[in-house]
């Protein structure tokens, strides 16, 4: 059995994935992708995720590609310690909460690509950007490229994001009033899904929300997930 990771460092899906690695005492080859040198849009990665993100797990010689997906398939794959309810109502519940924090990851780069990726892209001429962005497999992708090159998030916008990820916090408080994890009687691959997330929210864009006069709930969860060994393992250090 060999697990490679091709991985950056601040990536929440690339810390979603060593988090689910390291709960599991899975021993893996880490690769890190140096994304501000867009080593993820090479054509030596393209052939391994053609989708040109990270993370990628390379299981026996076979990728794979989408945090949500991999987690799944490592517990399938490494039933032990089980990171799945084994309920099946809540593990639908599970999965809807990755599908929930997947739909928020938007709102996250807003703030997370102006400390690196954005910095870098602002040096390009305007001949530098239009060639990288060829590189670029998803539309989508080449339109964050361009925002973050060229059209700085307003304000307006940021606010607008950090009201998203709040309303997720008020979410995640009431789901835990029942058993203190997000999805059924134990940890799950439901919160490792949130860490990226409240763990930047914490960091820098609303502190003030991850704070029990705020989001009791929530901060004990926060202190929870923090004192479990595998968080310290998966290095998911300050961003800024």
């Amino acid at each position: 059995m060999t697990l490679t990771l091709h991985h950056a460092w601040r990536s929440s899906a690339s810390r979603r994935v060593r988090l689910c690695l390291e709960e599991k005492n899975l021993p893996y080859e880490s690769r890190v992708v140096d994304m501000e040198a867009m080593e993820h849009h090479s054509p030596e990665y393209l052939k391994i995720n053609p989708n040109g993100v990270v993370p990628t797990l390379i299981h026996d010689g076979q990728p794979l590609h989408e945090s949500g997906t991999i987690c799944e398939y490592l517990d399938e794959c490494f039933p032990e310690p089980p990171l799945r309810p084994e309920d099946p109502y809540d593990r639908a519940r599970m999965r809807n909460w990755i599908r929930h924090a997947d739909e928020r990851i938007g709102n996250l780069i807003i703030f997370n690509w102006v400390h690196g990726l954005a910095k870098t892209a602002q040096k390009w001429s305007d001949e530098e950007l239009a060639e990288r962005l060829k590189r670029i497999p998803s539309k989508e992708r080449q339109e964050a490229w361009i925002r973050a090159a060229r059209k700085p998030y307003t304000e307006e916008e940021r606010g607008a994001a950090r009201a998203k990820l709040v309303q997720m916090l008020d979410k995640m408080e009431d789901e835990l009033a029942a058993t203190g994890w997000l999805a059924g009687p134990s940890y799950s691959i439901a919160d490792i899904a949130l860490v990226p997330f409240v763990k930047r929210i914490e960091e820098e864009i609303a502190p003030d929300e991850v704070t029990r006069a705020r989001h009791p709930r929530v901060t004990t969860w926060w202190t929870t997930i923090q004192a479990r060994p595998a968080y310290a393992r998966a290095k998911i250090g300050p961003f800024v």
